[in-house]
């Protein structure tokens, strides 16, 4: 089966560095696939559910990841994003108390800058919740 060398960068850690054969991502416009010997380019990640395949395995891994950037070059792809996660790391109580400071904040008198602070807060909270679902579906 063919591949391409996938690694993924939060910011504090490398979350993969390994092969994968399909990679779903989460864009600005929707979900963008990625398969070996891809197109070179540059991507924008938007907060969301990513998936990508090992080859030899059957199941398909999942992160919630935070905005960032890929780019595929050469069969290789690598992506850097603030947060990645997996489903069943995240704390939702956690993640429920994120999204009710951040809807607080939003209630508040903000300039532009904390205006738009506080929506992306929510968004990443909204995004952790959502994923911390993913964890029972499995």
């Amino acid at each position: 089966m063919s591949a391409f060398w996938l690694k993924i960068v939060a910011s504090d850690h490398v979350f993969y560095n390994g092969h994968c054969s399909y990679l779903v991502v989460p864009a600005p416009d929707g979900e963008m696939g990625i398969m070996p010997h891809h197109e070179a380019m540059i991507l924008a990640v938007q907060e969301g559910n990513l998936r990508f395949k090992v080859p030899e395995e059957t199941e398909w891994h999942q992160a919630i990841v935070g905005r960032g950037i890929l780019q595929v070059a050469n069969n290789r792809v690598t992506m850097i994003v603030d947060t990645a996660e997996r489903p069943e790391d995240i704390d939702e109580v956690r993640a429920r108390e994120a999204l009710e400071r951040a809807q607080e904040q939003l209630r508040q008198k903000q300039s532009l800058r904390e205006f738009k602070m506080s929506q992306a807060s929510m968004a990443r909270a909204l995004t952790r919740l959502k994923g911390s679902h993913l964890k029972e579906l499995k």
